[in-house]
Formats: C-alpha cells, sequence, structure tokens
C-alpha cells in the first residue's frame, strides 16, 4: 500500500514542478491541445454522421418493420459513439505523447537536470526516436483496445459489471498511461518496452498509485490538456526510482538547474548522473 502512495506523490510533485516552471509548462500545454483539437473533430463527425455509417453498415436490416429498425440501429449507433469515447480516453496519451514527442523529451531532460545534474540521453537521431516510439505506442494501445473491449462487455453483467468492472477499467488504464508517461524518460536511457513493462508490472501499486487518479482525472473535459505537461515531469521522476536513480530532491529547488550529479573528467557531470 506505500506505493501506492509513492506513485500519487510522483503526480503531485510533477504538477508542482510544472507551477514552478512556467515556460516549461506553456510549452508543454501545446501537444495536448493539438490532439484535443484533433480528437473533438473525429467525435464531432462521428455525432453527425455516425447514424449514416451504421445504415450504411447494416443494409440487412433495411426492409426491418419499425420499431425494431429504429432501435437496432440507435443502439448500435450509440455503442459505436460510446466505444469511440473510450478509444479516445485510452489513445489520447499516446497521441499527444507522439505529436509532442520533442517537447515532452525536453520537458522530461530539464526535470533530469533539475534533480541530478544531468539527463542522459539515448544518441539517436529524431526520426528514429519518433519511429520507436510510434511504434511502441501502436502496441501499447492495441493491448489497451483488447482489454477496453473485453471490460466493455464485461460491464453488461448486473452489479459486477456496475462495479467491480468500472474500478478495473481505471486500474487498467492507469497502468497502460504510466506506461506512455514513463517511456518518455526510459527511453532516453535505453529501456526498452518489455523492459518497461516488466519495471511497472514489478510496481504494480506505484503504476496504480500514479495512473488511476490521472486515468479518472482525464475524463473530465480539458483537464488531461492541462496535466500532461506536469504527468510528463511526474512520471519523469518516478522512472528514476524505477532504474535505481535518486529522486529524492523530486526537483522542487528554486535552480532549476538542481544539484549536479557526480562530476566526471573535467569537472563534466557523469554519465551515471544521479545514479545510486
Amino acid at each position: 500500500m506505500r506505493d501506492l502512495g509513492r506513485g500519487f506523490g510522483y503526480l503531485m510533485k510533477g504538477q508542482r514542478w510544472v507551477a514552478q516552471h512556467g515556460k516549461q509548462y506553456g510549452v508543454g500545454l501545446l501537444p495536448g491541445l493539438i490532439t484535443l483539437l484533433l480528437y473533438a473533430a473525429a467525435l464531432v463527425a462521428l455525432a453527425l454522421w455516425g447514424a449514416d455509417f451504421v445504415g450504411w453498415a447494416t443494409p440487412f436490416a433495411d426492409n426491418w418493420s419499425a420499431p425494431w429498425l429504429g432501435l437496432f440501429r440507435g443502439f448500435l449507433t450509440a455503442l459505436l459513439f460510446a466505444l469511440a469515447l473510450l478509444l479516445s480516453v485510452i489513445t489520447f496519451t499516446a497521441v499527444t505523447l507522439l505529436v509532442g514527442q520533442p517537447f515532452y523529451e525536453s520537458l522530461s531532460e530539464k526535470v533530469d537536470i533539475s534533480v541530478s545534474g544531468y539527463a542522459p540521453e539515448s544518441g539517436l537521431p529524431l526520426w528514429r526516436e519518433l519511429w520507436i516510439s510510434a511504434r511502441d505506442s501502436l502496441r501499447i494501445v492495441v493491448r489497451a483496445v483488447i482489454w477496453g473491449i473485453l471490460l466493455f462487455a464485461l460491464g453488461f453483467i448486473p452489479v459486477v459489471g456496475q462495479t467491480v468492472v468500472p474500478v478495473v477499467g481505471f486500474c487498467v488504464t492507469g497502468f497502460f498511461l504510466v506506461e506512455e508517461l514513463t517511456a518518455v524518460a526510459l527511453q532516453r536511457r535505453g529501456v526498452e518496452l518489455r523492459d518497461r513493462l516488466a519495471l511497472l508490472r514489478g510496481r504494480k501499486q506505484l503504476a496504480w498509485g500514479f495512473g488511476t487518479p490521472l486515468a479518472v482525472a482525464f475524463l473530465v473535459p480539458f483537464v488531461a490538456v492541462f496535466l500532461m505537461p506536469g504527468a510528463v515531469a511526474g512520471a519523469t521522476l518516478m522512472a528514476r526510482e524505477l532504474v535505481g536513480e535518486d529522486s529524492g530532491r523530486a526537483a522542487d529547488d528554486d535552480d532549476p538547474r538542481g544539484a549536479a550529479g557526480p562530476a566526471g573528467p573535467g569537472g563534466q557531470p557523469s554519465a551515471t548522473g544521479g545514479r545510486s
């Protein structure tokens, strides 16, 4: 249970970090706003033409008598829109991180520097980082969608579907949110997707403490946009703990450079930075 509190603490520390670094917060809002506009346009289009799409996809029901035709296609239209909303919640973080890769990379690096005076670098060109991020995000989204469809189906079970399933759904969504968010910092450290998942599975309560409240907050319109920069900052701090680096100071100092890590040759921070 202690890890639940630590995970939530990292979420709060991330929000506090961006509150103390207004420029980074402002830049970090841009990807979320762009993604929000794209998703809003897609959902509006679905609301306007979803019924037409369902009618086109179910020609076998054209000759059904009233009221069955209207009930059948109305149910399918509502189901389609509900699935689209669920998918938007699940994929929002992945798409936002992909759109804002350079912005969030810079933010994550500055969080590392504020803690240890050094930010690990992958050494890969930007196009390669974008490709790896897109590939890994797609893999995570596929897993999340499978879980989402399964939980959506289980939601029709009486009592359990209205009590246990929503809680499990938030935990699952939160876990995948944490994987996407910590990936920004862990990719720079050369940690592959399989290893990232293993790290998080070994600290599920830490992941749930961070991701589950965030998943609940993301259900409120526009909240995801304003929480994303702080979520990336907090996930960077949590990633440091996952790989055994010191996050004790949590970048709370007024000096944005923070404390320098162990000095390497020539007085520069060593390649291990704040690694303990």
